[in-house]
C-alpha cells in the first residue's frame, strides 16, 4: 500500500501527458473537444489495446493516433446500444411470458403466496419490493395532489387529481383497491428490474411453471435461468456505459446441450465462453424467438463491417464466424 499522489490535470495537461507517451494528434483541437465530453479516465481502458506491453510509462506503439482511441471507443459505445436494444426487448418478453403463465394458471395475485417459491427465494423482500412501489407512488401523488390544490383554477382540480392518480398502477391499485394490498402478478412484473425478474424465475418452486414460462421463449428451463442472470450483469455493464467489447465476464454463460439446438459449432467445442461473442449468440437466439423478424443480426454484422480495425479475438469471436449457419436468419 502506498500514498495515492497523482495530481488531477485539465485537458490541455491530459493531450501534453498522451504526447509523451507518444499518442499521435492529428486535429488537438478536435481531441479537446473530445477529452471534455468524455473524461480522460473514462477513455483510459480503450488506451490499453495500444500501449506497449510490460511499459510502466504506458508508452503507445509506434504511430499509434488519438483517432485509434476514439474509433474503439465508438465502436464499443455503439455495441452496448445494440445489446441494450435486445436485452430491452428479451426482457420485455420475459415479463410477459412469466405473467402470461402465472396468472391464468396461478391467480391474479399468485405472488402472494410463498408456497409458489422456493425456501432460499427472498420472498419477504420481493413483497417489500412491490410495497415500496406502491408507497412511493403515493407519495407522489400526494405531492401532486398538493400543488393541484394551490390552482388557481377550482373547477379543474378534482380533474387533475382525477388524471394524475391513473398516471401509475403503483398509484392507480392502492388508491383504488383495499386487498389485497398489493397490486396483481401481471402489473408487478412490471415493476420488477431484470435482475428481480431474474431471481424471480430462479426462485419458483414448480418445475412445471420455469418449464412452462421457458418453453415460451423456446428454450429449456436451465438454460432461460442461465441467460437472464447473464444479460442481467450485461445491461448492467451497458446501463453504466462501461467498457463491454473486450470484456472477460465475471459469469459463465450455460449454453445449449441439445444436438438439434441451432447453436455456434465454435461454442460447442470451445470452453471459452466468458466474452462477449456468447452473449451476442444468446441474444440472436432470443431475438428470433421475440420478434420473428428481427433484423438485429444484420445490425451487428453491420457495425463489425464498420469498424474492420477491431479485434473480434478480444471478444471471443472465432475465425470465420458469419459462415456458421447460426448467424443465417432461416427463410
Amino acid at each position: 500500500m502506498r500514498t495515492f499522489d497523482k495530481p488531477a490535470i485539465d485537458v490541455a495537461q491530459q493531450i501534453a501527458l498522451l504526447k509523451t507517451r507518444g499518442l499521435q494528434f492529428q486535429d488537438e483541437a478536435r481531441a479537446r473537444n473530445f477529452l471534455e465530453a468524455v473524461s480522460f479516465f473514462r477513455l483510459t481502458p480503450y488506451m490499453r489495446p495500444f500501449q506497449l506491453a510490460d511499459d510502466a510509462q504506458h508508452g503507445f506503439r509506434p504511430g499509434t493516433g488519438f483517432r485509434s482511441l476514439t474509433r474503439l471507443y465508438d465502436f464499443d459505445r455503439r455495441l452496448r446500444l445494440l445489446a441494450m436494444d435486445a436485452i430491452e426487448r428479451v426482457e420485455v418478453s420475459a415479463r410477459a411470458a412469466i405473467s402470461n403463465h402465472m396468472g391464468p394458471s396461478r391467480g391474479a395475485h399468485w405472488y402472494l403466496q410463498a408456497s409458489y417459491f422456493q425456501r432460499q427465494y427472498d420472498h419477504q423482500r420481493l413483497l417489500n419490493t412491490v410495497r415500496e412501489k406502491q408507497q412511493r407512488a403515493l407519495r407522489d401523488y400526494a405531492r401532486d395532489c398538493q400543488r393541484i390544490d394551490r390552482h388557481p383554477n377550482g373547477q379543474r382540480k378534482s380533474q387533475l387529481r382525477e388524471q394524475r392518480s391513473k398516471e401509475s398502477y403503483a398509484r392507480f391499485y392502492p388508491l383504488t383497491y383495499s386487498e389485497p394490498e398489493l397490486m396483481p402478478g401481471w402489473a408487478m412484473t412490471e415493476e420488477l428490474t431484470l435482475g428481480d425478474l431474474s431471481h424471480l424465475y430462479a426462485g419458483l418452486a414448480q418445475d412445471v411453471d420455469r418449464k412452462a414460462i421457458a418453453k415460451r421463449l423456446n428454450l429449456v428451463a436451465p438454460l432461460l435461468e442461465s441467460w437472464l442472470h447473464t444479460l442481467t450483469t450485461v445491461r448492467n455493464i451497458c446501463a453504466h456505459h462501461a467498457r463491454l467489447w473486450n470484456r472477460e465476464l465475471g459469469i459463465r454463460p450455460k449454453l445449449p446441450e441439445k444436438p438439434k439446438f441451432q447453436w455456434p459449432e465454435h461454442l460447442k467445442k470451445s470452453g471459452e465462453h466468458n466474452r462477449v461473442f456468447p452473449v451476442l449468440c444468446i441474444l440472436n437466439h432470443l431475438m428470433r424467438q421475440v420478434s420473428p423478424n428481427t433484423s438485429w443480426d444484420k445490425r451487428l454484422h453491420e457495425l463489425l463491417a464498420d469498424f474492420p480495425e477491431v479485434d473480434l479475438r478480444a471478444m471471443g469471436f472465432p475465425q470465420n464466424w458469419q459462415q456458421d449457419p447460426f448467424w443465417h436468419a432461416p427463410d
